[in-house]
């Protein structure tokens, strides 16, 4: 009974040999047909293409953002293509000014006008690296310098344009100012900083544009006026107009931020902008707080207003928006958002009045918000675990909007003894927070907890949409305009809008 079996076992046993048998032939001459293949084709891309052919560009300009003249070279870059299965030697990769040319190549690592015999791999491309550095001239405008960007390949030249625009400007270099006044001919680049000096006043007319360097900021000794207007802004913000340095973004801590120090009194902001601002710097070697305004107590005159600031916006700082050790701040008809520590941040007392002001912060992708709330007041200035420097805090907030995304974005502590004076008080203000203030804090007809209901935050849009609870819920106030430049209704509005 068992030889039947074996035998049909035996006989299965054959056919499954001879089928791995043939797969095997299979396999094995189908490894054949692909080395062939792949011999055949690598012979082909490693040949030399001789003649005919073309190349491409990643882009039909290359195009340079405006750059400051006598500040820097600006730097681009293009990638040149070899389409064909074959490899082929670039004879020459040049600019058609040769060593005239306000711009400068990099192939492939070599610097120079003209680089020449530049191997490509088949479907390869390298990389072209244009650097542009721009004379200046007499226009007060910018202008336009171009080239021509061409590649040789077998006879045939392949090109494209290079333009980049240049701008003039008057160049602020490490320098103390006397008085003076900056106009709208042309744009400031302040490097190394710049300091107003004790006694001397700076104004700023309106139109004007302020270019920061990144490790750099203003310092303010003596006195600061910018008068700007509703359409003709004043405009701080970083040098590096070539955006594509920040893909085009506007990022926190392109540059320092403006400092009032404590000799500083009796400056005015008007309709200035402020943005992108509140990098680390340093004066003298020491070091300076993140913030796109600090104002430092002035002892001589304790209770005076060292800064007023009106319809002014103050944004993406990646510090602090306005930081105060003891100083004497006004602010009106202003909006300060989007800032990595607070918007506003008192220390050490001082004297504050704030109206129809709206400070926010959402947080973004380049600006956390998760740790500091949008304002804090305090009396006093930590200077260990257990010291601290006590002084008088007295700040009065109308129609101002304090809110964001954490459950305290108000944080009011005071510290010392009776002697040292804490008046706080909120009027007709839409407040996020939910802890008790402290003794000495009052309000009056404020809204909390509840959504202002902005037009458009993540676009950085507060004005009030339909239906906000902040609409004709403020106190009326000396009749001003509003961040729009009209002029406020009765009752007005609770914010800067």
């Amino acid at each position: 009974m068992l030889i039947p079996q074996i035998k049909s076992y035996y006989f299965y046993i054959l056919i499954y040999q001879h089928s791995l048998m043939r797969l095997f032939r299979f396999g094995i001459l189908c490894s054949i047909i692909a080395v062939l293949f792949a011999s055949l084709t690598s012979c082909k891309k490693n040949q030399l293409l001789t003649s005919g052919g073309e190349l491409r560009f990643s882009a039909d300009t290359l195009l340079f953002d405006t750059v400051f003249t006598s500040l820097g070279s600006a730097t681009y870059k293009i990638k040149i293509y070899n389409p064909q299965n074959q490899k082929v030697i670039v004879s020459s990769v040049r600019l058609e000014k040769g060593t005239n040319s306000p711009f400068k190549l990099n192939v492939n690592g070599i610097s120079g006008n003209n680089v020449t015999n530049q191997e490509m791999a088949a479907h390869d491309s390298m990389y072209v690296f244009g650097i542009v550095t721009i004379d200046p001239n007499s226009s007060t405008s910018p202008f336009v310098v171009e080239d021509k960007l061409i590649a040789t390949l077998n006879g045939t030249d392949y090109s494209v344009p290079v333009i980049a625009y240049g701008q003039n400007a008057n160049y602020i270099f490490d320098s103390t100012l006397e008085t003076q006044t900056w106009t709208s001919k042309l744009p400031y680049v302040i490097i190394n900083n710049a300091l107003v000096d004790t006694g001397a006043i700076l104004t700023i007319n309106k139109g004007c544009r302020v270019y920061v360097h990144a490790n750099s900021r203003l310092f303010v000794a003596g006195n600061l006026q910018i008068n700007g207007t509703k359409t003709d802004s004043v405009i701080f913000q970083s040098d590096r107009i070539d955006r594509s340095y920040f893909s085009y973004l506007d990022l926190p801590g392109e540059w320092g931020g403006l400092y009032f120090t404590s000799s500083s009194k009796n400056s005015q902001l008007n309709w200035t902008v402020i943005k992108n601002c509140g990098n680390s710097t340093a004066l003298n070697g020491q070091f300076v707080q993140p913030a796109a305004i600090q104002v430092d107590n002035n002892p001589l005159v304790p209770d005076a207003t060292q800064l007023k600031i009106n319809n002014c916006i103050i944004e993406n700082s990646i510090g602090y928006g306005i930081l105060s050790f003891g100083g004497g701040i006004t602010m009106r008809n202003s909006l300060v958002n989007t800032c990595g520590s607070q918007t506003v941040g008192v220390f050490q007392g001082g004297n504050y009045a704030f109206d129809n002001c709206t400070f926010v912060c959402y947080g973004t992708a380049y600006v956390a918000h998760s740790q500091y709330p949008v304002m804090s007041l305090l009396n006093y200035l930590d200077t260990s675990q257990v010291g601290f420097i006590p002084a008088n805090l007295n700040a009065t907030l109308n129609n101002c909007i304090i809110y964001g995304t954490l459950n305290d974005e108000l944080i009011c502590l005071r510290k010392g003894a009776s002697t040292w004076a804490y008046n706080v008080s909120f009027n007709n203000c839409l407040i996020k927070a939910s802890s008790t203030f402290t003794v000495g804090t009052f309000n009056t007809a404020c809204i909390f907890n509840t959504d202002p209901k902005f037009k458009d935050y993540t676009k950085w849009d507060y004005h009030l949409a339909d239906g906000s609870p902040a609409l004709r819920a403020g106190t009326n106030l000396t009749p001003s305009n509003n961040l729009d430049d009209i002029p406020w209704t009765i009752p007005f509005n609770i914010g800067a809008y």
